[in-house]
Order: C-alpha cells, then sequence, then structure tokens
C-alpha cells in the first residue's frame, strides 16, 4: 500500500525543486549565451532609467536656469551632459564600414558586459550612429560625446572654428584608408581625369569629396578653376544630380556610384580610392581635456581597437565583424562583408606611420592630408581661417603607450605596394591622367639639378604618393636640335633619372615606374616645328601618366 507523503517531504521537495530553478536559472545567466543577453539587457535597461531620471533633472536644472550659455564652449553651443555615465566611452560613427573593428571588439553597438573593452580594460563603449555631422559636432561640443569621427583632410573645418579651439580637438586615432568607398563617377565622352576639364561636376561641400577631386585635378596639371563645381548638401544629393542632365560627373561614396552608374547609359566609375589610395584616411578625435580625464580608457580603447584589427585578418572573425557591422548599419551579412573589403583597417603599424612617428615613413601621412587641406579649406572660403598646425591638433600618447605591447607581424604597417615589372600590355594601358612638368636638365645631360628635384617634390611627388596604387608612367621628350636617335637616347635617360629619384627619396618599388623615351617626337600641340625658344623650352618637358595595374 502506498505511504502519503508527510508534511515535511512536501517542504523539502519543494525546497530542492526551487533550489534547482535558483541555481540552474543562474547557471544559465552566468554560462550561456541567452543569459548574458538577458544581463545585458536589463542593465541596459537600467542605464536607460537613471540616464532618463538624470536627464529630467538637468532638464529642471535647465529650466530655472534658461538663457545662460557655458563659457567653456566659447558661447556657442549649450552645455549639457544627458546623465552621461563616466564608466562608458560614446563615440560617434557614421554610415561606414571603417568602424567594424569597435563594434567586433565591443560585441556590438551597445554597452556590455560582453564587450572585451570591459572584460580587458575595466570600461564600456557606445557607438551611436549620426551621420548629420553639424549635429554630430553640437553634440560633442555639449559632452554628449566623448569622440567624434572625420577625415584627417577635412579636420581642420573643425579645428579652425573659433568657438571650438578652446576645447582642444585632437585626433588619437586612425580608424582606416579608404580603398573604393568613395568614387568619381563619370558621363559617355570622359575617359580620363584630363576630360574632366570645363566639365560641371556635383559634390558635398565642405567634405572629403573636395580633398578626392583637388588631388585628382592636380594629377592632370588642373586646379578647381577648370572645372564647374555644383555645390550640394550631401552624398546622395551628389548622386542625384549626377541622374539629371545638369551634370557630367559626380563625387559619390560606395555604393552610390554603383547605383547612379546603373541609371545613366553610358556613365562609368572613373576613379576610385582602391586607386587614389591614400587620401581619404579616417580619424577618431576627442577633446584634450577628455583624453587626459579618461586616460586609460582611451589607451583601452586604442590597444582593444588594434587588437580586433589584427585579428579581423581571420576569417571567422572577418565575418563577426561584419555580422556587427550588418546589424548597426542595418544591412544584410552579405552587403556589410562586402562593404568592409572598400576600406584599409589602419593596423598599429599604419598608425605610427600616418601620426609621423616612424622617422623611416616616406609615404602620405595625416599632416600631409591636414596641412594642404587647412590651406585649400581657408582660400576657399569654407573656414574662417587657418587652424592649427597638425601637430597641434593631435594626441598620440594612446599610440606610444601601446607600442611596446603591440608587436608582431598582425601590427605591422601596410607598406608601399610591390608591383610586378611591367608588361607589354600595362606599358600601352591608357592613362587615367597625365601632366606635364617641365624639368631642367643641363644640355645634353640626363642627371637631376637641385633645382629640378625640387620640382618634382612639389608638382609630382605627392600625387605619387596618394595614387600610391596606380603605375606612373614617365615620359622624357625633347626639342629638335641635334640628331633623332640621341634625343631619344637622351630623353629616356631623363625619364630614368626622375624614376629613380622618386624611387631613393620617397621608397617607392621601382617596377612602378613605365620608362618611356620619345625624344622630340611628341611636341607640344602648336609647338610641332619647334619655332620658337618658348616652344623648345616647352618641347622639353616630362610627362608624368598615372596608369592603372
Amino acid at each position: 500500500m502506498a505511504r502519503r507523503l508527510t508534511v515535511f517531504s512536501k517542504l523539502l521537495i519543494v525546497f530542492l525543486i526551487l533550489a534547482a530553478i535558483f541555481f540552474g536559472g543562474q547557471w544559465v545567466l552566468n554560462n550561456t549565451q541567452v543569459g548574458q543577453d538577458l544581463k545585458d539587457k536589463a542593465e541596459q535597461e537600467k542605464m536607460e532609467q537613471e540616464s532618463q531620471s538624470e536627464r529630467d533633472d538637468d532638464y529642471s536644472s535647465s529650466e530655472s536656469n534658461s538663457g545662460t550659455k557655458s563659457s567653456t564652449n566659447g558661447g556657442m553651443f549649450n552645455k549639457s551632459n544627458r546623465g552621461r555615465d563616466d564608466k562608458t566611452l560614446r563615440v560617434q560613427v557614421v554610415t561606414w564600414p571603417g568602424y567594424a573593428p569597435g563594434l567586433y571588439f565591443n560585441e556590438g553597438a551597445q554597452p556590455n558586459t560582453r564587450s572585451r573593452f570591459f572584460k580587458d580594460y575595466g570600461f564600456k563603449v557606445e557607438f551611436v550612429r549620426e551621420d548629420d555631422l553639424i549635429n554630430a559636432m553640437n553634440a560633442w561640443a555639449a559632452d554628449e560625446y566623448d569622440a567624434i569621427v572625420q577625415t584627417a583632410d577635412a579636420f581642420s573645418l573643425y579645428t579652425s572654428v573659433p568657438d571650438l579651439q578652446p576645447m582642444k580637438p585632437k585626433a588619437f586615432i586612425q580608424t582606416d584608408w579608404s580603398r573604393g568607398g568613395d568614387a568619381i563617377i563619370a558621363k559617355r565622352g570622359i575617359n580620363s581625369i584630363n576630360d574632366l576639364k570645363g566639365k560641371r561636376i556635383a559634390l558635398a561641400v565642405p567634405a572629403p569629396a573636395q580633398t578626392m577631386l583637388i588631388t585628382a585635378l592636380e594629377s592632370a596639371g588642373m586646379t578647381l578653376d577648370d572645372v564647374k563645381m555644383v555645390k550640394t548638401t550631401d552624398n546622395m544629393a551628389a548622386a542625384e544630380l549626377f541622374q539629371s542632365a545638369d551634370v557630367d560627373a559626380a563625387v559619390v561614396w560606395s555604393p552610390f556610384d554603383i547605383e547612379a552608374t546603373s541609371k545613366v547609359p553610358g556613365s562609368k566609375t572613373l576613379l576610385t580610392t582602391a586607386e587614389q589610395s591614400h587620401i581619404i584616411g579616417d580619424i577618431i578625435f576627442a577633446k584634450e581635456s577628455v583624453i587626459q580625464a579618461k586616460k586609460d580608457m582611451f589607451n583601452g580603447f586604442y590597444e582593444g581597437w588594434m587588437r580586433a584589427v589584427a585579428e579581423m585578418k581571420t576569417a571567422s572573425n572577418a565575418k563577426k565583424a561584419a555580422k556587427y557591422l550588418g546589424e548597426f548599419l542595418q544591412l544584410p551579412l552579405a552587403d556589410a562583408e562586402a562593404a568592409m573589403t572598400t576600406v584599409r583597417y589602419a593596423s598599429h603599424g599604419d598608425n605610427m606611420d600616418f601620426f609621423g612617428l616612424n622617422r623611416n615613413y616616406k609615404g602620405m601621412k595625416g599632416g600631409d592630408l591636414y596641412d594642404k587641406m587647412n590651406k585649400v579649406f581657408t582660400q576657399s572660403g569654407d573656414q574662417e581661417g587657418m587652424g592649427p598646425s597638425w601637430r597641434s591638433v593631435i594626441n598620440t600618447d594612446a599610440i606610444l603607450a601601446a607600442d611596446n605591447k603591440l608587436k608582431g607581424i598582425q601590427y605591422a604597417s601596410e607598406g608601399a605596394k610591390v608591383f610586378s615589372a611591367p608588361t607589354a600590355k600595362t606599358k600601352a594601358a591608357p592613362a587615367l591622367s597625365s601632366k606635364p612638368v617641365s624639368i631642367n636638365f643641363a644640355s645634353g645631360q640626363s642627371a637631376l639639378t637641385e633645382n629640378a628635384k625640387t620640382i618634382i617634390d612639389l608638382q609630382f611627388a605627392q600625387t605619387a604618393k596618394s595614387f600610391g596604387n596606380m603605375r606612373v608612367r614617365i615620359e622624357g621628350n625633347t626639342d629638335n636640335v641635334g640628331a633623332k636617335a640621341m634625343n631619344q637616347k637622351l630623353s629616356e635617360a631623363r625619364a630614368r633619372s626622375v624614376a629613380k629619384y622618386l624611387q631613393e627619396t620617397y621608397q617607392m618599388d621601382a617596377n612602378r615606374f613605365i620608362i618611356v623615351g620619345n625624344g622630340p617626337d611628341k611636341p607640344v600641340p602648336g609647338c610641332e616645328s619647334n619655332q620658337t625658344a618658348s616652344c623648345k623650352a616647352q618641347n622639353r618637358r616630362t610627362d608624368f601618366q598615372l596608369v592603372a595595374d
């Protein structure tokens, strides 16, 4: 006959069941992804409630003190902390694939305890997408962001603003180089940069689009005065204008180049940052006071980001980064993976080069881009006056603090592209751009004078660095004085002298150069007969051409 359970037995069973549920729940929370997600969600809701409470307090305080402005911000921006958590680094980013390493290391955009910034360095990170750069700047000035993004070439648009200068904005990390993510698109009949002369070009200003266009025009010996700019407010507007009859070309971000050219018969992508490889370098910057106040956090942020870049070189980690990027930008995984191929994620070595900490590096630096466009934006009226020098607007503490830790090939810089020896096909390939430069040689000589070297430095070296992934065809030319065979050999020898100088001075691959000696066979139009001393001087020139590899 079955025995009935006593009251004590029933209580014991209930206790054991409750204990199993409790400890089982604890195990799930601490040892499974589902449990971790539940904890993060609860923590996030708590943070939001606390932030809302503090924002309400801030609002009540601001209501009672309405009309006042912070003297720290120079009277331009209203000061507000918005209930910020001092243990969370809040970083503004835009719709761009260059921020995948940060999202990867942070396990997403939201602050959470799974983040390796939290596990390894003891702080949390929140990435906030804000594509309106004016809104981002105002929020950053009001301390709603610890750090925000820009490109090195456009950074002077911030550092030159009188009301922002007291905040001492400092770039502290390079995140990436654009490698195909930006493009110049053109309609039928425009097959080279030289063909843009006199054409109407739509682009957003002031923005990196200007830098890309200006540098492209320089490679063809032109300036903005040689084209007609159609200024827009943003990148999407430029792409839309391209589809009208009002413009001949446009500077846009990917994938708008593909979308726009697909809708305009006969149009094409003329140039991307895959070829113009060292022109748009993305940075993140912060106020000097914030960097100093949160020094350990900024050091950990930089080091963690660089570790992410190194880890993402494996396929599985790259896919994980694409997953987080896709979630953040609301893109399918395949599109996120494709977007990641349009950038070069800057390694620790790249940052050492970019910020001028590697004395042996002769390639494009952040200071080259910043200083150049600082002058250009001032001259064009896009900024009120010259901003401080590059050295004054960078903080390299985090880079230097990590230097002894980030050793090994996985942290090495990209280095200059290694070219194979030019083939007959590459030698005959059409030029993307052609720039004639008058380099004076002593009569019958091929050795470069000091003056000739200076001309090369000023008129072509920067272009060669900007277009680091393209071959350079150097064509030597002479007037008709002397035997034709002798002039042909002399022109080739002079072209080789120029190539050797660029190779030795700027560490460019010898195979990058295509050497051509034209002798007197390619005179300047209008000077075919070398009829005057001026014509002879014009024909004694060197043509620099950029050729796709």
